[in-house]
């Protein structure tokens, strides 16, 4: 991590989750007549203020097309644009801003990989491991890419805590292995995975790695050098950013060596009928018009979150977790699925006699939200033999007065369900 975000960190004030609620006006309203408990962060994070001012200076004062235009406003745009990369840099401690690339979230930048990476380089014969806890978006881009190139798919087993197995990752390794790539952080379990540890023994047998870091940035510091990661992508809006904005990072020896994604403007040189020469990364990756106000409100919220600091983030979202881990657990009939030890701040349970998606409807008469279903993940519902759970997810916002009224209106859930 670069030393200027040190600094601020350090200079950060004590964190004061009230005031940080003034920060995000949706959170003052009431739901059916009750106080708003918002504990789906995970599926998307609410918007503070200066995410929505940064997008509506821009579209106030200096919007235009970036990299196209000689005048003013393009220009300003431009600069806005490419602040925005170097800061996201910053915030991953990548080695350069041309490692950044912007794509709508970690969905496109996965298939990005899958596409362009995977198509140069993955053969029959060759061997892709994920974890049996990844998000479908780590999933169907290889199973469409294995159908398409022959190569073989692996999956690493989970254990009944909701941990990856270390062993069966082992297993699996092999000099047939060409690329890990695992969830930094289980969007269904909070679990989070020793993603160092498995970049050494990736690189170990000449595998390149891939970490899905959607509910990692949320929650804590990350440095993909440090990560030792090949690829981490992230969608902004579980980082209090706006949709349809996300990050691919690659290191820059290994993205100047895949060919472009898509074609259009943008990410040319020259073109004639004859033939197309392609922009330098990292803008060879981005065809078309940018989602400019979705890169300058990331900027955004990456200012906003370092502002807070992210290591008192950390200790408030554990915080909350051990609180929610007690008060759930004294819940009759109530079963918490996922007890890894090492988690962040995502709470996945059952109940005795109620299908989650009843859980989810009854406790939005009280006012809180939470998100019911197989969360993206439906191999690992299977693994555990539930066909949903509902889930709780914290954030910066998230008070333990949001807690305890998740609790009572689980007092509902039983009275109605017995």
């Amino acid at each position: 991590m670069t030393m200027d975000v040190l600094a601020r960190q350090a200079a950060a004030p004590v964190f004061d989750a009230e005031a940080v609620r003034r920060d995000f006006p949706i959170l003052s309203q009431t739901v059916n007549g009750r106080r708003l408990a918002f504990l789906d962060t995970a599926a998307s994070a609410q918007k503070p203020v200066p995410v929505m001012a940064a997008e509506r200076r821009l579209y106030e004062t200096y919007y235009a097309n970036v990299h196209r235009g000689v005048y003013a406003l393009s220009q300003r745009s431009t600069d806005a644009f490419e602040a925005a990369r170097r800061t996201v840099a910053r915030f991953l401690n990548a080695r350069s801003d041309r490692e950044i690339v912007f794509v709508r979230g970690a969905t496109e930048g996965i298939n990005l990989v899958a596409q362009t990476w995977g198509r140069e380089n993955l053969k029959p014969g060759d061997e892709v491991l994920i974890s049996a806890m990844e998000h479908h978006a780590n999933i169907v881009p290889w199973q469409i890419l294995r159908d398409q190139l022959g190569f073989t798919l692996k999956v690493a087993r989970v254990t009944d805590e909701g941990e990856l197995d270390m062993e069966s990752l082992d297993a699996l390794l092999s000099d047939r292995t060409k690329l890990v790539a695992i969830t930094h952080v289980s969007n269904a379990l909070g679990t989070i995975n020793p993603v160092a540890q498995i970049a050494g023994k990736a690189h170990a047998v000449g595998a390149k790695v891939l970490f899905d870091g959607c509910q990692a940035v949320p929650h804590l510091p990350v440095d993909v050098q440090a990560l030792g990661a090949d690829f981490y992508v992230f969608s902004g809006h579980k980082l209090y950013g706006p949709t349809g904005i996300g990050v691919l990072y690659a290191r820059e020896e290994i993205l100047s060596g895949m060919p472009p994604y898509q074609g259009g403007g943008e990410m040319i040189r020259s073109v004639t009928f004859e033939k197309t020469t392609f922009a330098d990364i990292p803008l060879r990756f981005e065809a078309g018009t940018p989602h400019i106000a979705g890169a300058i409100g990331l900027a955004a919220a990456i200012d906003y979150v370092e502002g807070i600091g992210r290591e008192a983030m950390r200790d408030h979202d554990q915080e909350l977790l051990a609180y929610a881990h007690e008060r759930l657990s004294a819940v009759p009939g109530l079963t918490i699925h996922g007890t890894a030890p090492r988690k962040v701040g995502v709470v996945a349970f059952v109940m005795e006699g109620t299908h989650p998606h009843d859980i989810g409807t009854i406790l939005d008469e009280q006012g809180v939200a939470i998100r019911a279903g197989h969360h993206c993940a439906q191999p690992l519902m299977d693994r555990f033999g539930y066909a949903a759970t509902a889930r709780a997810s914290f954030g910066l916002y998230t008070v333990k007065a949001d807690i305890d009224q998740l609790v009572g209106a689980l007092e509902e859930v039983r009275r109605i369900f017995g």
